[in-house]
Formats: structure tokens, sequence, C-alpha cells
């Protein structure tokens, strides 16, 4: 049986041009969620569970009450944890988009983007001396892809800090720093924007979601966010942190929601989004066929793909505002809608409940 109806109604996958969201729903089925999001069908998600099995999954949703919402929980273990049963040094649960992510997930040169999500670290988060990232942008292909661009890490000291580290080429510096305690224990909210070239620009602000007063920001209107040969770069969110210094460590629960991608749109795109989101899709659980209403005249095709990204209905439209597609053949289980105009996309998830 699919999962309660009272999932229906969440939309969690949103893509307008190259806006991308990732919300929780619920329990169950999060590594399925995340890859239909950030690369379906293929392995967007770096967690420990080869060397914890018993454990289980290590990234999970549980409902916050301070946000009224499902979130993701990042779980994290001193031992037996490590990175992908390769690297013994240190550990790593992380999400991440790569070469198989959609092209709306990779920043290219010239692109201007604006990543958004929400953490939080609880009361008693302890930090490595060494290093635990929170954030990564990294470029892909060249010599310094090995190397992240910039990195948002958290450091023990005296007091602990939160720093924000870059690197042109191989090494790094830090550009900003300050203490971690007016970040710990409450929910944060954090813009990021980013012009990828030579001639880049850079800005991040984390603020208190529940007082709205910026805790942490930088900016910088130049700086180079390109490095020779790169292909893309690509964001990460999660906990990776070093095992040198593990006697300073303890199991660690990170809480993330409300991931968006999204490249900078220019008003006169607002009407075309506004058309595209309109659609609504019913009935949402459907049985053998559903409805597709408001549907921008725009849209040239409709897809359907199951959450693995195999393609299972591909149908042109003819110019009408209104849809009746055929889902009898699919099996019961939640699948994504994409409407797809030239440049411009929105998917939503449906069920299908027989």
């Amino acid at each position: 049986m699919p999962r309660p109806l009272l999932l229906l109604d969440i939309l969690q996958l949103q893509s307008v041009c190259t806006q991308v969201m990732l919300k929780a729903d619920g329990p169950g089925n999060t590594y399925s969620l995340i890859t239909s999001v950030l690369a379906p069908g293929h392995h967007p998600i770096e967690v420990p569970d080869c060397s914890h099995e018993a454990f289980g999954d290590h990234i999970d949703e549980i409902f916050d009450n301070d946000l009224n919402a499902y979130v993701f929980r990042f779980h994290i273990h001193t031992s037996p944890d490590n990175d992908g049963c390769l690297n013994l040094h240190r550990q790593r649960n992380e999400i991440k988009s790569y070469d198989k992510s959609p092209p709306e997930l990779l920043g290219i040169e010239g692109e201007t983007i604006a990543y958004k999500w929400k953490f939080k670290l609880t009361e008693d988060f302890q930090s490595s001396p060494n290093f635990t990232h929170i954030h990564q942008l990294k470029s892909v292909g060249g010599s310094l892809s090995s190397m992240p661009m910039y990195t948002l890490t958290t450091r023990k000291g005296n007091p602990d800090k939160i720093e924000l580290r870059y690197a042109e080429t191989e090494k790094q510096v830090t550009l900003q720093k300050q203490d971690l305690a007016p970040l710990i224990g409450t929910w944060l909210e954090v813009t990021e924007n980013i012009k990828y070239g030579l001639s880049g620009t850079y800005s991040i602000e984390i603020k208190n979601i529940d007082e709205s007063t910026t805790l942490f920001e930088y900016s910088t209107n130049s700086i180079i966010n390109w490095r020779e040969d790169s292909d893309f770069v690509r964001p990460k969110w999660g906990i990776c942190r070093s095992l040198i210094n593990d006697q300073d460590l303890r199991d660690e629960e990170v809480l993330f929601a409300d991931f968006e991608i999204e490249e900078m749109l220019t008003t006169s795109s607002e009407n075309v989004i506004k058309d595209v989101f309109e659609a609504t899709i019913i009935p949402n659980p459907a049985q053998n066929k559903i409805i597709i209403q408001d549907l921008s005249e725009r849209i040239i095709k409709i897809q359907i793909f199951g959450l693995d990204g195999k393609l299972m209905i591909d149908q042109t439209t003819d110019s009408n505002n209104s849809w009746d597609i055929d889902v009898s053949a699919l099996y019961n289980g939640p699948y994504i809608v994409k409407m797809i105009e030239k440049g411009i996309n929105q998917s939503k998830l449906i069920f299908i409940s027989k």
C-alpha cells in the first residue's frame, strides 16, 4: 500500500527554470525522495551505512515541532561510521548533486545561483578541532577538483567557531569566522548567493528563524569563482568530520530542511513561472487516469518518471490547458509528473493507488 493520503498534498519537488526544492515529507523512503530530486536513478547520497549496517539508514525524517514540519535527520556516530568504507580517518554523511544530476543542479560559468536551506545543531553539539563540515561548493573537473571552493565548517576551540573557508586554487583561507555558540540549539536559515566566473560575487547570510536576526554573514563583489578546466560546481550538505581527534567527538544528529537551488530569475520570467505553477493534478492518488488542469499553453510535453528515474510515460501536448493522461499501466506507488516548456519545467509528485 502507498503511504497515507495526508502526504499527497505536499509538493515535494519543484523545478522552474533552474529552481529545485527538496522537502521532507514524513518517515519512510527517505533515500528515494532525496534521490528523486538530486539525481534520479543514481546515487547522490554519501552515507556510512556500509560500515554500520546494524544501525540502518543514516538519514531519516522526523516531525519537528519548532518548524511544524517534517525535516531530515542526519546521523553520525563516532564509531564505526567512516567515509564510505574507503577512508577510515574521517566520516561523511552528505547529500549532493554531481555529474548524474539534472543540469539545473550544476553551477556553470556565467550563472548566478542562490542556495537556500535550514539546519539545526543540537544543544550539546561537539566540533572536531580539525574540521566538521556542514556545507561545501565543490568544482568538478580539472586539477583542483579535490579542493572545495567554499566550505562552511565548525571547529573546536576556545571558544568553538563557525568558519567560512575559500580556496581559489589549492590553498584554503578563512573569509569569516565567529563564535559558534549563538548558532547552537536553534533553527537557522541560510541564503548563499554566488555568481560563477573569474569576476564572481559571493554572499552568505545565516539567520535565526525564531527571531529573524542575522547571526553570520559575509559578502564580496570581487572574487574568483571559477577554476581552469572545471566542468561545473556542485553543492553538498550534511556532516563530514575528521576522526583524527575522535576523543573530542560524540554521536550527533544534525537536522536539515527545505533545500533549494535557484538560478537568479529576471523580471521578464516572473509571469511565465506563475503560469507554469498554476497547474494542478487530480485525482491524487489516482487509479487509471490523471487530469492536469490550468496548464500553461506553452507546455509542450508531459513526462512521468518512477523514483528510480525511469521514464514511464512521455506525452506531447497540443496546446490545450487541460490534459487527461492514462496511468492504468502504472503500479501502485509514487511518481514524478514533469511538465515541460522550452527552458522551463515544473515537477510534482503523484501517487497511484488501485
